[in-house]
């Protein structure tokens, strides 16, 4: 069965050319236009993905995306912010809100296409591992993309949920930032190892019992960060 991407995205020219490339690429598209139709349209079609501009009439990007983390059923549905604002800020809080990923408008057809492939790739049920990943009261289950701290369900992000699995997988071992998002993100974030401080900062706030001094996950200054064995 195809997969199914909504696009959230007020240019007309933008949410047809994305359209149609994605379509040539066998997924089974859907959309609007306006902000306040998203809601309804993801509830009814509940898509795999989908690709959210920032900037749409009569409900913001971000206000659809606080609502989207907030639902049960889509609160680990992947989402690729589009955005033409440039500032860090814009950026950190979309990825703090929820976001899996962003692009920065004009971009390339290309690189969404894959980044779309990347996400979907590792969310596939298909390529999923079926083993458990203890460390103390933390359990990661790989086949459902699952974590417990305690035996209690946790809410992570898919971005946060690997980069966690990855920690733990290598526990004791330094990872750096650019190891981390290539191999997470799975291409090159230059510049943007923001980005994975902020997941970094999530976790922590999802799996210590105090985030300001932190147990499991580890910082080396001006290197990356490492599982505590």
């Amino acid at each position: 069965m195809n997969k199914k991407i909504a696009i959230i995205e007020d240019e007309a020219n933008i949410y047809e050319l994305i359209k149609f490339n994605l379509e040539k690429n066998g997924y089974d598209v859907f959309g609007t236009q306006d902000g306040t139709e998203a809601g309804i349209l993801i509830e009814e079609k509940k898509p795999d993905l989908v690709i959210l501009d920032l900037m749409l009439p009569n409900k913001d990007g971000l206000t659809i995306l606080r609502e989207l983390r907030e639902t049960k059923d889509f609160k680990e549905t992947p989402v690729i912010i589009l955005t033409a604002r440039e500032t860090e800020f814009d950026k950190v809080l979309g990825l703090e809100i929820g976001a899996d990923d962003y692009l920065t408008k004009p971009f390339s057809i290309k690189e969404l296409i894959a980044r779309i492939k990347a996400v979907l790739r590792r969310i596939s049920s298909d390529e999923a591992d079926e083993s458990i990943i203890k460390f103390d009261d933390l359990e990661v289950h790989q086949d459902a993309f699952k974590v417990y701290k305690k035996g209690e369900l946790l809410s992570l992000t898919l971005k946060e949920y690997e980069l966690l699995a990855l920690l733990i997988k290598n526990k004791g071992k330094v990872l750096n930032r650019n190891f981390l998002l290539d191999t997470i993100w799975g291409y090159d974030y230059i510049g943007e190892t923001r980005t994975v401080d902020v997941h970094i900062r999530h976790l922590r706030q999802k799996i210590e019992e105090d985030d300001t001094n932190p147990i499991y996950i580890e910082t080396v200054r001006g290197v990356g960060y490492r599982f505590r064995d």
